[in-house]
């Protein structure tokens, strides 16, 4: 790696002293509220935008070998992925651009400021606790890159006592994964530390054939080259978190997460990276009386690439972003509660290229209001809203706001709308990289409506949410200027159902989303955006015979377009994956999965090949 990057030893001693993360107390309180819809703590029945919760047990049981195959054809997200396990992987929610989602890992704001990219692909499942995936704009609570939605990766949390676990994993396509950990709680002091490695020869990632395969640069080629053999990767990753509890009224914690990468690939100029995800973070709470809360936390990001090409370093791009929130809480008459906030962010780049800028500064202010009322007969109104200020050193000012409203009736319905701004700064690549960039570049804008409705019954929970953005000063290339320039417009709108109950002993947990993602403006108006499903369904079906589990996840993707232009066409797909497992004891389970299971054939970008079918097995060890 370059050697700016510390080691995975150095990490963890860092976990002690550097890093942001959901408090202690909020931490056992994880499976009745999110933290990410609100920032402060919301029982889920509470929250007026649509929030999927992804917990341990959902991750176990899936038998996911990675954080892309855990969230494909959920509600809202489309992924697109180049190659399989560690390929690029781009997720695009509500049919926003990529780059249009937050992503933060235990409140640090995590992703690439030269591409505008997180790394999901980098992020391994052993050592993530919990997933809260928010649709819908926030950048009224968190400024910057909010306009589809938020997602937070929690890493592992462990109850009283000392808990231990590990596991271990094979299958096709030579992969090997292996995890162990350990943690606790005693009275207010809590640590954890985990540790995961994941191997695979993979298969060949692109399937780039030029019309002659004896020219090596053929540039009609869908990867620009012709590489027919295995893309591999390798993951070797820690997480390790500490902190205490002087009684309710103070708490602090740390935590580190690192996780290095190998990936290979097929390209005409690079066809390896070495990558470093790395989260830092610390945090302090006071609570002085049941009335106010006041939370400092601090985070630095670091994401890392070193590259080559047939075993020749050819450069690297090394961001960090160091991030810090002081925020207060006050809560008046039990159901109303008012939030202030300061957010400061910088973002830095290290790399071979000569960026005409190498850092910028970000800081905002924000509000937020959230209150509960009795609405006579017709049950309890909820109302909130927030507003934030961010200034940018790059772009100046610029203001979003948010406002939301529920009603729940008849007991078990619940009615919600609400409206949002959004926006989204330009990237390092965007802004400074020369010979490709426009230092005059504005934020993209976005202005949505949504209209939900739910039931949440004994035997059944069902909810249906439409949603309509409008996107303005979209950045592309500006073939009259040779540089990018905000010259699209972007309109997207659609519906999302979730239905969560159980059918003949089965449970069911199942979700359809449709988006309709048009330009609007310039020489593509009319066409799609490229690289979203216009439609999409997931169903988890499960069921326990005593000891044993049987389980079946299908996935259904309508067909996209590959390029702006809209002349590219991937076809739809649809997948089943069959998994089971077996308590053998009580502290030691037996999983295996087929995945694929009717070996489809099928790509979510041209030329870019998918796994046909492949099996896994796994041990795991878990003392009650």
């Amino acid at each position: 790696m370059h050697p700016k990057s510390p080691t995975l030893a150095v990490a963890a001693v860092l976990a002690a002293s550097a890093a942001p993360q959901v408090h202690a107390q909020q931490a056992t309180e994880l499976d009745e509220v999110v933290v990410t819809a609100n920032r402060t703590a919301v029982s889920v029945d509470d929250t007026l935008v649509p929030v999927e919760v992804i917990d341990r047990a959902t991750i176990e049981r899936s038998q996911a070998r990675d954080l892309t195959d855990l969230l494909r054809g959920r509600a809202g997200i489309s992924i697109a992925n180049q190659g399989g396990t560690g390929k690029l992987s781009t997720l695009f929610l509500r049919g926003s651009e990529s780059d249009h989602v937050l992503v933060l890992v235990d409140g640090v704001r995590i992703g690439s400021a030269t591409s505008g990219l997180a790394s999901f692909q980098d992020l391994p499942l052993a050592l993530i606790e919990r997933i809260e995936v928010v649709r819908g704009p926030r950048s009224s609570l968190y400024g910057s890159e909010a306009i589809g939605g938020v997602i937070q990766i929690f890493t592992r949390r462990d109850r009283e006592g000392l808990n231990l676990r590990a596991s271990a994993t094979v299958g096709s396509n030579d992969y090997a994964e292996g995890s162990s950990g350990i943690g606790g709680r005693s009275g207010g002091a809590w640590f954890g530390i985990d540790t995961a490695y994941t191997n695979t020869e993979g298969f060949d990632a692109c399937s780039g054939r030029g019309p002659d395969p004896s020219i090596p640069f053929d540039f009609g080629a869908g990867c620009f080259t012709d590489e027919p053999d295995r893309d591999g990767y390798r993951n070797r990753s820690l997480s390790a978190r500490a902190g205490y509890d002087v009684g309710d009224t103070f708490a602090f914690g740390a935590h580190a997460l690192r996780a290095e990468g190998r990936n290979e690939y097929d390209g005409s100029f690079q066809n390896l990276s070495k990558v470093t995800q790395q989260v830092l973070g610390a945090n302090a709470r006071w609570t002085p009386n049941e009335v106010a809360t006041v939370s400092l936390n601090l985070g630095r990001n670091t994401d890392a690439s070193d590259n080559y090409m047939d075993g020749i370093d050819v450069g690297y791009f090394d961001t960090d972003r160091d991030s810090a929130t002081l925020q207060g809480d006050f809560r008046f008459a039990g159901d109303h509660l008012f939030s202030v906030g300061l957010d400061w962010l910088r973002d830095r780049v290290d790399s071979n290229t000569a960026y005409d800028e190498t850092s910028r500064d970000n800081r905002a202010a924000f509000v937020q209001y959230r209150g509960q009322f009795a609405a006579g007969s017709l049950g309890r109104q909820s109302f909130e809203a927030s507003l934030r200020r961010d200034d940018n050193e790059q772009f100046d000012g610029h203001t979003t706001g948010s406002v939301a409203w529920g009603l729940g009736f008849g007991g078990n319905w619940r009615l919600t709308a609400g409206y949002g701004s959004a926006f989204k700064a330009p990237t390092f690549n965007e802004l400074y990289y020369p010979f490709f960039n426009n230092p005059n570049l504005r934020p993209e804008e976005s202005r949505s409506w949504e209209l939900g409705l739910a039931y949440d019954g004994d035997a059944l929970d069902w909810r249906i949410d439409a949603f309509s953005t409008r996107v303005d000063d979209l950045i592309a290339y500006d073939a009259a200027l040779f540089m990018p320039n905000n010259i699209d417009q972007a309109r997207l709108r659609g519906a999302e159902i979730g239905l969560d109950t159980e059918l003949w002993g089965w449970s069911v947990d199942a979700s359809a989303s449709f988006v309709d993602s048009e330009n609007r403006k310039g020489f593509h108006a009319g066409n799609e955006l490229p690289r979203r499903a216009r439609r999409s369904a997931r169903i988890d079906l499960d069921r326990a015979f005593g000891d044993l589990r049987l389980g079946v996840t299908g996935v259904a993707e309508g067909g996209r377009y590959d390029d702006v232009a809209n002349s590219v066409r991937v076809g739809g797909h649809a997948s089943f994956d069959l998994r089971a497992e077996y308590a053998v004891h009580p502290d030691w389970t037996v999983q295996a999965r087929v995945a694929n299971l009717f070996d489809r054939d099928y790509q979510t970008v041209d030329w870019y090949n998918r796994p046909g079918r492949e099996w896994f097995l796994t041990l795991r060890y878990a003392p009650r």
